[in-house]
């Protein structure tokens, strides 16, 4: 805790308001240990039992996170909105961004010509009882899903604002505050901070190339988890994709637990280089979640979601009482760039040169005798003994990536390289800058 900064309250309410504006004015670094409940109490002249109630909220809404007896800490990434934009690591001028987890700019399709297209058909204005999802879309939705083998002639369809918005509201509509969520681990870090905002309990599941591990699984469920998210393909951060063979052992699995809610997460969509292998429907709640905002730009939010009755109609009911629904404007423009031939061989472009690059990373790593994962998407996941040393020594010359602790519960370390923008040229050099970094002159690795 920064010596300026004092936390006050005389209840619990007060107290954690005040760590959460230090917290957002940038008097808590990320990670940072907060005082000891009953060195706090005595500092405020309050009871422990204030304080711990204190830090509860603070831990039910993702601020913090308890480590046990260590005490309790400030998230790597709390759920706040921060005043002060220098608080996560800047990537300074010049540096090689491999960190950012985001597809290339450049090789999006321009939304101009869809939404002057959209424009150009004089639809009179919208009252405020539209349909959750237009029906147009919703066809052109089940005949593409239904053509990549997604079981939806039985389902049901809504949209949403993005992919993390739709497993948000699949989680609420079935789950309570302390209920366990199956989750793959190391796996992507915004369903890690969704799940500590909404107080749930993640269960970190084992993931291989085929994606996630039937028996870490099985262990889950025994565990008690009521939710299970699974990602299809492009799996943030490793790049697996869920195998034919692997989908029925989940399959059979999931049969035994028909309680279960299965969310399946197939947010590369178009980009993904591997088609898609779905688990669901297998339990009496089943989601299958496809995100518009990597092929065709994140500024579209909106995402089809397919799935039973109940679920579907829970999401969409939901969403009324709230936002109310995804644009009809916004819904439009998806269904023409579905449909723009231009649009559609642009987009496979993009899904051939990330692969291209994201292969081509992860063998000269491979040949370098340095463990990579990167079986599809934009990301190669490498396996390091110290990830802190190993960003640090990157950054050092001149490449930024993301670190493992960003994915991780219980995984090993590792670090993250997004080949969005990396070109061929570049590849030997990253290389070997990971090889030097990982082990460095006069060390001997027990990794080669």
């Amino acid at each position: 805790m920064a010596a300026q900064y004092q936390v006050n309250g005389s209840n619990a309410a007060e107290i954690s308001a005040s760590i959460e504006a230090g917290i957002r004015g940038g008097h808590f670094l990320f990670g940072t240990s907060l005082p000891a409940v009953r060195i706090l109490a005595g500092d405020l002249r309050v009871s422990p039992a204030t304080v711990a109630r204190a830090y509860q909220d603070l831990r039910q809404r993702g601020v913090v996170e308890s480590e046990g007896r260590k005490g309790t800490r400030v998230r790597s990434r709390p759920a706040l909105a921060l005043l002060r934009s220098d608080l996560r690591p800047s990537i300074p001028p010049g540096m090689r961004d491999l960190s950012s987890g985001e597809p290339d700019l450049r090789l999006l399709p321009r939304l101009g010509p869809a939404l002057r297209a959209v424009a150009d058909r004089g639809e009179p204005p919208r009252g405020y009882a539209p349909e959750s999802v237009l029906p147009e879309l919703a066809a052109a939705a089940r005949s593409r899903l239904r053509a990549e083998g997604i079981p939806v002639d039985g389902a049901a369809i809504t949209v949403t604002a993005g992919a993390l918005d739709a497993i948000e509201r699949l989680l609420l509509a079935h789950l309570r505050p302390g209920d366990a969520v199956a989750i793959e681990d190391p796996g992507w870090a915004n369903l890690i901070d969704l799940l500590a905002a909404l107080g749930l309990r993640p269960v970190p599941v084992a993931v291989d190339e085929q994606g996630i591990d039937p028996a870490a699984l099985a262990g889950a469920l025994r565990a008690g988890a009521r939710a299970v998210v699974v990602t299809v393909r492009a799996q943030n951060p490793t790049g697996a994709a869920t195998g034919a063979d692997r989908a029925v052992q989940l399959r059979e699995l999931l049969t035994g637990h028909p309680g279960v809610l299965v969310v399946e997460d197939d947010h590369a969509a178009e980009l993904a280089d591997r088609e898609p292998h779905c688990i669901g429907p297998v339990t009496s709640s089943w989601a299958f979640v496809r995100s518009a905002s990597k092929p065709f730009g994140p500024d579209l939010r909106i995402c089809v979601v397919a799935g039973d009755e109940t679920t579907v109609a829970r999401v969409a009911g939901r969403m009324r009482l709230g936002m109310g629904w995804v644009p009809a404007l916004s819904q439009q423009i998806l269904l023409h760039l579905w449909q723009d031939p231009e649009v559609t061989a642009l987009v496979a472009g993009a899904a051939r040169a990330y692969a291209q690059s994201r292969t081509a990373l992860r063998d000269a790593l491979l040949a370098a005798g340095v463990p990579a994962r990167g079986e599809t998407g934009i990301n190669v996941w490498i396996p390091v003994p110290d990830e802190t040393r190993v960003v640090s020594a990157l950054r050092d010359e001149g490449i930024a990536v993301a670190p493992g602790s960003l994915f991780r519960i219980g995984s090993g370390p590792g670090i993250r390289i997004t080949v969005s923008t990396l070109a061929e040229a570049e590849i030997p050099v990253v290389v070997a800058a990971v090889e030097a970094a990982i082990r460095p002159r006069g060390v001997v690795s027990p990794m080669r």
